[in-house]
Order: C-alpha cells, then structure tokens, then sequence
C-alpha cells in the first residue's frame, strides 16, 4: 500500500505534534513529499530536524492571510498538491455549557471548523490538477457521540462530517474523495490535558477519570498515533481511491463519551 505514496504531495495542518506528526512521519515514510504547518514555530522546527525533507510554515488555520501565506509557500515548493489532510484542531473549554464563553465557542469553531473550510477552498485549483487527489479530515468519534462538558468540541467535529459528506458529493466529479478519520482516545499529550480537566471537574483524580473514560471503550485502551496515521495513508493511497464521504472510526471501540 505504501510504494503507491512515493512522490505523492502531501500537506498537514497542524503537522508539527501528536496526531499531525505521526502523519506527517508515516507519509515521509512512505516516500510522499510532506509540508506541514503549525502555530509553534518552534515545534515546526523540531519536526523538520527530526523528519528530514518536510517544509514547514508558522499559520493559523483560522486566518484566512496565513492559510493563503502557507499554501502559496508549500505549493512552490511542492510543485503541486495530491492530498490534503485537515488535522488542526483545539480541544476548547472543559465547562457545562452555562459556563462556556461566546470567545471560548467561536474559538474552537474558528480552527475547527473554519481553519478546514479555508484549507479545502484554497486547496481546491492544486487538486483539481491532481489524478490522485484526496481530502482528509480529521473528526473525533465526539463527532457521532457527543460529549457532555465539551459541548463546542463536539458541536465542531459533528460540523466537520457534515462538511466531508457534503463535499463528497460536491467534488466526486472532480474524481477528488473526500473522508474524515474519526480518532477516538488517543495516546497524546492533549488527550492527557482533557482527561486531567475533566477529573477537575468531576471532582475525582487523573487516574479515575481515565479508568471511567477506558471502562467504555471495548478494547480497553487508549489508540496510537501510528495507528491513525496508518488510516490516512490508507484513505491517500490507491486501494483508498474508491472510498469517499465515510467517517473511518479509528477508536478502539468507544461505546459512549462521558
């Protein structure tokens, strides 16, 4: 599956860390040309030292003039655009929704759900020149569950499987696909930072809040990194060619979100 990738041009939002590294590594791997950005320029460049040949570019998705900034860049430098990948993300307040601030909503929705949109519009000229041209964006199983005191989290990734079907639709005559991958509770530091403030919440320790978070999940476990990155390269390969508007759920098995 992977020998397909080699030459394929690839660019990650949020490219620099967790889930977007592990993307960013396994394309690399498997001979793609890989540009990724982020909003750390210093995690930018821990990523380039460590992937050598990725291009990399300080942006916020939310912002239009940045997103345009870093495609003009990465395109010149990659000569093209055969897959795109919408990983960036924020995981928003930890809060009843009483409690949660118009700023704290539009925040999340603005990267989410709009940093996605800006992406995909701007990326749309590249790939419609491609022969092989994939979109994937990355949803959360939030997205199909719901999930109480993270309620514009959720709100965001329900939002961003709306946006895929649609555009599945939209752009199948372009011969573009069009998935989202739908991670479940991943092995990373935000994961880490969700679970802590939901146990402030709740009252409970770190570790009882993901014994509860685990006790839904069937396999027990949290999933790698790797392993969601071993889904985009599925979906950006050739065997993914005939696959478009489906929410790959990469999740061990999640029951339910509490």
């Amino acid at each position: 599956m992977q020998k397909d990738l080699a030459g394929c041009r690839v660019m990650i939002s949020a490219g620099a860390s967790g889930i977007g590294l592990a993307i960013a590594r396994a394309f690399v791997e498997a001979g793609a040309q890989v540009h990724i950005c982020d909003v750390s320029e210093e995690m930018l460049h821990t990523a380039q030292a460590d992937l050598a040949g990725i291009g990399i570019f300080k942006a916020d998705v939310s912002d239009a003039a940045q997103v345009d900034a870093w495609f003009t860049h990465a395109l010149a430098e990659l000569g093209g655009l055969d897959v795109l990948v919408n990983n960036a993300g924020i995981a928003g307040p930890t809060a009843g929704i009483a409690e949660v601030s118009v700023e704290d909503w539009d925040r999340v929705m603005a990267v989410n759900v709009r940093g996605q949109f800006l992406c995909i519009r701007r990326a749309m000229p590249a790939l419609q020149a491609s022969s092989r041209a994939a979109i994937i964006n990355l949803s959360s199983v939030a997205g199909r569950l719901g999930y109480p005191l993270r309620t514009p989290y959720a709100a965001s990734k329900w939002a961003v499987i709306g946006l895929m079907q649609s555009l599945a639709i939209e752009l199948g005559e372009y011969d573009i696909t069009v998935n989202a991958i739908l991670p479940g509770i991943v092995e990373s530091e935000r994961v880490k930072e969700v679970v802590a403030a939901k146990a402030r919440t709740r009252g409970i320790s770190d570790e009882e809040m993901q014994a509860e978070v685990l006790s839904h999940v069937s396999l027990q476990r949290m999933v790698p990194t790797a392993d969601i990155a071993e889904t985009a390269l599925f979906l950006a390969s050739r065997a993914g060619r005939s696959i478009t508007g489906q929410c790959m759920n990469i999740c061990a098995g999640v029951q339910t979100l509490r």
